[in-house]
């Protein structure tokens, strides 16, 4: 099995060079395989678009595998889409679930290179999908038939071809700086943007990036470094305690040994992104050229090198050295650094901290248009940043789990391009928490879904229905609204991922502990004050029973058949006790009270507002529909 899963890795699998040159045409070209290109590539070849994959290296899944941050960060509850898809790929091939609990960090930690596999063997199975590794795009060009022309270097060759739609998945937003479309880099000021904690004048600093290293248990068989020219130990006294007392930082210096267990993997590995005094690194590399950057990410690396070289001579781990098994590389490094953040396009909306932690409060209802989630902190990382002490303080700013709005996808101007990854259109303060995998994962299955529609009905990403988007997605196990108390294999999911959609339910969100939810309280009695509101703004003037309390069932049907007479619809009576069977919600009594997800049942079978009434990007219910 190993073995099928590095032939997979390094590309010598599947997708060999393409045919005939009139073969070179794609409904949608991916630029950039990383966490969003490759769902983005297997989600619209799945529903039947003809895609391209273009990337730089010869593995998928970016920052999951090739930068080698194999440790998945937030959404362990939220088991959405092809993230949980892959989840369970990863328990499948080590065993079960808690055979991937090996570090602290998070609940799901792997081997690189078993990432990668898992992710190329799910592109091989797509069957319209096609991946070129180790390739490059060249500039496109827009037509006025609607189609791009680009072209694509593999090695010595340059390939021509044309396609409608084009995905930026890279790591920095390169093709969308390309193609023209305005961007920000760095820190929003509060005064543009209202975010409170944001600082309070705009700058150019980017969070910190990693060049991870992957280390390997050799026993006492010695693999150690040489000592890196420059070397200064004292960068990383404040690593773990013993070097310094813990009241000269105000971070907590954990034990050495518990430290190293942060990124423990299967397999006797230990993934090496420590951010306290270990190997974060600060440099602004987005507007460098290609030979610029490679000289900022070498100096990345020559500094983990440091801090690995520390851990073995300074702290006595000398049974760890970089692991010989992980990638294909000549010094067995990463093919790239871990970036967590890039260019940030001007989209139709920009999501920011207001929308993500108040998302009811807002004059806008971005949440109705929600179509990837997260639960992750606001966490930023200005360590390494020479006057990093100038800086707002931004570690883990609480926010409840979140949905992401579709026209954070969309840039404002340009037509048929879609953008993923981590240059969506967000804040410099959302990008903290949008930035982690399971999001991104989810963010490229969502642009895969967009491009896909937007090719079947000869549409721009602008112009397709958001319902359009999220019900594709429903349909597909995905989360559109943040609800941890409902899973996916409930046979209410639908249901209540379309109503909460709606707003006319809206859930309560919360920080517990470490964790973040926006809840649904599924199994709480439903009150005419939970109703109100939303009902209010779905159907303004449309008159309940009374003003507070309990709703019965009964209450509940008979609301229903007023809803819809309200709105002029002939719609036939729905079977109370067939809907309330089908969903598994035991025996209608028409006395007793209804609870939330019940009733979310019913309006959903009985009204169906969700497809009642369409939204634009802002959330805004469109009239006449």
């Amino acid at each position: 099995m190993r073995v099928l899963f590095l032939l997979l890795t390094v590309g010598l699998f599947y997708h060999c060079d393409p045919g005939p040159r009139d073969m070179y045409s794609y409904d949608i070209v991916i630029v950039g395989g990383g966490a969003s290109g490759t769902m983005a590539g297997v989600q619209a070849a799945r529903l039947g678009s003809k895609t391209l994959i273009v990337e730089e290296s010869p593995w998928l899944g970016g920052m999951l595998t090739s930068a080698g941050v194999s440790a998945i960060d937030g959404n362990y509850k939220l088991n959405s889409g092809l993230w949980h898809e892959f989840r369970l790929k990863l328990y499948d091939y080590y065993g079960g679930e808690d055979r991937v609990k090996t570090g602290w960090v998070s609940n799901v930690l792997f081997e690189p290179d078993v990432g990668a596999g898992i992710l190329a063997e799910m592109a091989g199975a797509a069957t319209s999908l096609d991946v070129w590794f180790n390739s490059s795009l060249l500039k496109p060009e827009f037509n006025d038939r609607g189609h791009w022309t680009v072209s694509v270097r593999r090695g010595e060759k340059t390939i021509e071809l044309k396609t409608k739609i084009i995905i930026d998945a890279t790591e920095l937003g390169d093709v969308s700086k390309a193609v023209g479309i305005p961007y920000d880099i760095g820190m929003d000021s509060r005064h543009e943007t209202l975010e409170e904690i944001a600082p309070d004048k705009s700058n150019d600093i980017i969070q910190d990036l990693t060049y991870v290293a992957i280390l390997k248990d050799y026993g006492s068989d010695r693999h150690l470094l040489d000592k890196p020219n420059g070397y200064d130990p004292s960068l990383f006294y404040c690593t773990c305690a013993g070097k310094c007392a813990q009241d000269t930082i105000p971070r907590t210096l954990w034990a050495c040994d518990k430290m190293l267990n942060y990124g423990r993997l299967p397999n006797n590995k230990y993934m090496i992104n420590w951010p306290i005094f270990g190997n974060d690194y600060y440099v602004n590399a987005i507007e460098l050229d290609k030979d610029a950057r490679r000289a900022a990410f070498e100096r990345a690396k020559w500094f983990t090198k440091c801090y690995v070289y520390y851990l073995q001579d300074e702290l006595g781990f000398t049974n760890l050295g970089i692991a010989d098994d992980v990638f294909p590389t000549k010094d067995g490094f990463p093919f790239i650094p871990y970036h967590r953040e890039s260019r940030r396009i001007k989209g139709i909306v920009r999501f920011d901290i207001n929308d993500l932690a108040c998302p009811f409060d807002q004059e806008d209802a971005l949440y109705r248009t929600g179509i990837a989630v997260g639960d992750y902190p606001v966490d930023h990382h200005h360590e390494a940043y020479p006057e990093s002490h100038e800086l707002p303080d931004l570690h883990f700013y609480p926010v409840p789990s979140y949905t992401l709005p579709l026209g954070t996808l969309i840039p404002k101007k340009v037509k048929n391009f879609i953008v993923a990854e981590k240059s969506i259109s967000v804040t410099n303060l959302v990008n903290g928490t949008t930035r982690l995998q399971p999001v991104c994962l989810l963010i490229g299955q969502a642009a895969g879904v967009l491009a896909h529609l937007s090719v079947r009905n000869n549409l721009g990403p602008g112009d397709v229905d958001v319902r359009s988007v999220q019900s594709l997605l429903v349909d597909h196990g995905v989360y559109i609204m943040p609800y941890s108390d409902l899973a996916v294999d409930d046979p209410a999911f639908g249901a209540v991922q379309r109503i909460g959609a709606t707003g006319i339910l809206r859930g309560e969100g919360k920080n517990i502990g470490w964790e973040n939810h926006t809840l649904f309280h599924p199994d709480s009695v439903l009150t005419y004050e939970a109703l109100k509101n939303g009902l209010g703004e779905f159907k303004p003037g449309l008159r309940l029973k009374r003003e507070a309390g309990e709703i019965s069932v009964g209450e509940a049907v008979a609301l229903l058949h007023a809803l819809n007479k309200s709105m002029d619809r002939n719609k036939r009576a729905e079977d109370v006790e067939e809907i309330w069977k089908h969903h598994q919600l035991g025996i209608p009594d028409e006395e007793e009270a209804i609870t939330r997800k019940q009733f979310a049942v019913l309006l959903d079978q009985m009204v169906d507002p969700f497809h009642l009434k369409r939204v634009d990007h802002f959330g805004n219910f469109l009239a006449g529909s």
